[in-house]
């Protein structure tokens, strides 16, 4: 029997989790909650789920929802999955979890504490090409020595809950956290960080750039924005070749390229809904048929480099231990 789940709010971002859920079998979203009745109501209508609860806590109330998902805004995230985790449900939380390393650290031991499973929600990390890329990185271009890592797009709305301060908004923590990850994914954990930011006047970075020293003398140079041109972006240099894909974080494009003596080829792999793949990974280890792709040392150590870049950025780019 597929794990029910529910979704906590009715953001933009569920779509791709919702049209990912239709597609499997492993799964069904029985019910969603918002915070205005009517509006939750006909959000359910609209997307065929069959229960709409007015208010977070009713959903967390509904002894059938076994899993939920929580998309709302950052700064609400760890105190949702710690009511959800508390109220017996497993949780998939959107990224970024936290900014703060004690809070992420707070949330899965209140997983621990109720015997659920909690798993951050990168999405991009489930993917086949993500897998791929960082197999040949591995293997295929000799040293890792140098990571570049990007993703930019325009938001002209000054209103946007991705500009608020007091929902951890930024570029870092909208976008930026994916350049983290990658970052992480392929060169380790960092030893040390420094970057730069450019702010609102309400202090909310819209834009940063930041080099990141890792074991082994690795250095990945990042940058993110919410006032740049769309751009997204990761390589992987070595000391005998390079990986470059263009769309690294959403993956639609199945494919990258790989650079090795004066040659370059294409690396396709099988297109994936990586939103399916996060929701059946999840749902797999809730019914003990595998672990969670992501758990508590990842989330823990991806708001520990958040947390030190951001330190690095409020003190003008000190070179900051992580």
């Amino acid at each position: 029997m597929g794990v029910s789940w529910g979704i906590i709010s009715t953001a933009n971002i569920n779509t791709p989790i919702i049209a990912g859920a239709r597609a499997s079998d492993a799964l069904e979203i029985v019910a969603v909650a918002g915070r205005d009745g009517a509006r939750t109501e006909a959000y359910a209508r609209e997307y065929g789920i069959p229960r709409a609860h007015a208010g977070y806590d009713a959903l967390l109330a509904d002894p059938d929802v076994e899993a939920v998902y929580i998309s709302l805004p950052n700064g609400m995230h760890v105190d949702w999955a710690v009511r959800a985790l508390q109220a017996g449900k497993h949780v998939l939380c959107e990224k970024p979890l936290s900014r703060r390393v004690a809070d992420a650290v707070r949330a899965f031991d209140a997983a621990d504490a109720a015997g659920r499973l909690l798993m951050e929600a990168f999405m991009w990390r489930h993917s086949p090409q993500t897998q791929r890329f960082a197999q040949l990185a591995g293997d295929a271009i000799g040293e890792l020595r140098l990571v570049r890592a990007a993703f930019s797009f325009p938001l002209s709305d000054p209103g946007n809950v991705r500009l608020s301060r007091e929902l951890d908004g930024g570029a870092l923590m909208d976008v930026g956290c994916y350049c983290v990850s990658g970052a992480r994914l392929l060169a380790g954990e960092p030893e040390a960080v420094s970057a730069q930011q450019v702010t609102t006047s309400e202090g909310v970075d819209v834009r940063m750039a930041a080099t990141l020293r890792h074991p082994g003398g690795v250095l990945t140079t990042l940058d993110c924005a919410l006032d740049l041109p769309n751009r997204s972006e990761l390589q992987a240099i070595g000391s005998s070749g390079a990986l470059w894909a263009r769309d690294p974080w959403h993956c639609h494009a199945a494919s990258f390229e790989l650079l090795r003596d004066e040659e370059r080829e294409t690396v396709t792999v099988a297109r994936a809904d990586s939103y399916r793949l996060e929701l059946e990974n999840l749902s797999a280890a809730i019914r003990g048929e595998s672990a969670p792709l992501l758990g508590r040392e990842d989330a823990v150590a991806q708001a520990r480099v958040i947390e030190a870049l951001y330190a690095s950025a409020d003190a003008g780019g000190a070179l900051t231990a992580v």
